[in-house]
């Protein structure tokens, strides 16, 4: 076979999901420290399900829709940074194949090559031994190797073969993994996708293993804000493909979304060539749909009631347009948070914070989240707190998207207190770029530390790993691991504070008891009689402090 068509790689591309879903929890097995929210086989098998819900009830036959939708569906679920930098890959593997209807082995080659550069240039600082240097070495490979006589099978199990070999070499390129005894996670969740993709080019697509379909539990989000739950109560997504006869309107983007704007919120509008793909939280489901129907036809429609999850709509064609919701004005300023834990969400909430995307510890918010938020708070200045190292890019691939008025911001805040100072030092009396300053200055401020079980033995950073012992991180360092957590946060704090410290923040976990939360108490302000110390309970899971040190 010379040759991949649209519903062939359709085809694949389901088979590496299924794939990738079958063996996540071996990725996340593989993520260097012992930790139990490893994620990166949930991040990656996440936002390849987004992309495959979006092809999934595709017919066409060329390679390039396809590509391109499953693009979109990747950038819109994409979570954690495995989980972006996923999508950046298929983005410009996409990209590649603009006006292509088939793909031979060089396309196939030059597809990927582009998709490793796109990938790259999306990370600030990109690392070697990851995920990315898997994709460069066997994309490149592949290219030198191949030419357009290639059979596409003999072609794909080379690149096949170059990725397990380069992810095979991550250890020499990224000492910490050689440390703990491991390949990269990424690189190895990107090797699963590319196996389910073989099997499909060889007539076995890879059917998921589980009898029940993974769903994803994400909490919904917190709104803070003004507006009422139900404002805009039905969820409507639809993909028009616009009309190349006379009789439809022209379709002018700007014009369109304003309109849509108009009519309701959480609006993301995404076109590309003679497709756009809409999402709006509206009232009047009826009209968009009139409205819309003026420039092209549907190729898919999709309206839930959120209120009422399984309630029918009939939508009535031709049905009288309702007065529009009256839009109101923007806000000057807004901020949003991620965070975990009805404690925590009350402290950001105390201090300011509009909006809480629920996540960063279990589960990470994907893209479409962020973008949800943006539209929510409906500020003309956004500033987003992602609180955990492995959002930062997700957040920050969101305030790429949006469109309109709104500038969205993000304060790059890895960790909880990082956030919580940084939230404290937002004033409104500054201008918006000098708010912004002020509180990524605050970030350096802070030391943190955090306090979890371990979920493996394991040897990393000179210090002997313990499965079910507490781990006590400064920062990605580890400090201690011993058998109880309060030890371990002691052991922590001393490498923590130094003449310098002024404030110790501790936030407790859920499953810290209050005869604990009692001793710890005692015996901190005991041990620092110096400090300022604030003791809040964030209930967060997973870790049983979270700790800052100003």
């Amino acid at each position: 076979m010379k040759n991949i068509d649209g519903q062939l790689l359709k085809q694949m591309i389901i088979s590496g999901t299924n794939n990738l879903y079958n063996h996540y929890p071996e990725v996340d097995s593989l993520n260097v420290f012992p930790v139990p929210d490893g994620d990166t086989g949930m991040n990656m098998n996440l936002t390849m399900s987004s992309g495959m819900k979006e092809i999934q009830n595709r017919n066409d036959s060329e390679v390039y829709p396809i590509a391109v939708a499953f693009s979109k569906g990747l950038l819109m679920g994409a979570r954690g940074n495995s989980g972006v930098i996923t999508s950046q890959i298929f983005r410009g593997f996409a990209q590649s194949l603009e006006g292509k209807k088939v793909m031979n082995a060089v396309d196939l080659a030059e597809a990927f090559v582009n998709g490793s550069e796109v990938a790259y240039k999306a990370v600030i600082r990109p690392v070697e031994g990851t995920i990315l240097t898997v994709i460069r070495e066997s994309s490149k490979a592949m290219l030198a190797h191949v030419n357009s006589d290639f059979a596409i099978e003999k072609a794909f199990a080379f690149l096949l073969n170059e990725a397990k070999a380069s992810l095979q070499r991550t250890p020499e390129l990224l000492p910490i993994l050689k440390e703990v005894g491991v390949v990269d996670s990424g690189g190895f969740g990107l090797v699963t996708i590319f196996e389910g993709m073989e099997r499909a080019l060889l007539g076995d697509v890879v059917e998921k293993s589980q009898a029940t379909v993974f769903e994803e539990r994400m909490p919904q989000p917190e709104f803070k804000g003004e507006r009422s739950e139900d404002e805009f109560g039905y969820c409507t997504e639809f993909i028009l493909r616009l009309g190349p006869d006379a009789e439809k309107k022209p379709f002018v983007e700007k014009r369109f979304t304003g309109v849509l704007n108009s009519h309701g919120n959480s609006l993301v509008v995404v076109k590309d060539d003679d497709i756009v793909k809409v999402h709006i939280h509206t009232l009047e489901p009826g009209s968009i749909l009139n409205y819309a129907q003026n420039f092209g036809e549907f190729v898919t429609l999709k309206i839930e009631n959120m209120t009422e999850q399984h309630s029918h709509l009939d939508i009535v064609p031709g049905e009288e347009a309702k007065p529009a919701v009256e839009e109101k004005p923007l806000k000057d300023y807004a901020l949003i948070a991620v965070s975990a834990g009805d404690g925590l969400n009350q402290i950001f909430s105390d201090i300011g914070v509009d909006y809480i995307v629920s996540g960063g510890q279990t589960m990470n918010p994907a893209t479409e989240d962020f973008l949800t938020a943006i539209e929510k708070v409906h500020a003309r200045n956004v500033y987003i707190l992602p609180n955990n190292s492995n959002i930062v890019m997700t957040a920050s691939q969101a305030c790429d998207v949006i469109e309109g008025e709104t500038i969205a911001r993000v304060v790059p805040s890895k960790t909880i207190p990082q956030g919580i100072v940084a939230a404290m030092m937002f004033n409104p009396d500054l201008d918006p770029e000098e708010n912004f300053k002020e509180m990524k200055a605050a970030l350096k401020n802070v030391v943190s530390g955090s306090v979890t079980y371990a979920i493996k033995d394991t040897d990393i950073e000179g210090i002997h790993v313990t499965k079910g012992y507490y781990m006590g991180f400064r920062n990605k360092s580890i400090i201690v691991c011993v058998k109880d957590k309060i030890e371990a946060l002691h052991e922590l704090l001393k490498a923590m504070i130094d003449e310098n410290a002024a404030i110790l923040t501790v936030i407790l976990g859920e499953d810290v008891t209050e005869s604990e939360e009692s001793k710890l108490s005692e015996s901190l302000f005991e041990a620092y009689p110096e400090l300022e110390i604030d003791i809040k309970r964030g209930q967060q899971p997973v870790y049983s402090f979270l700790i800052g040190v100003e």
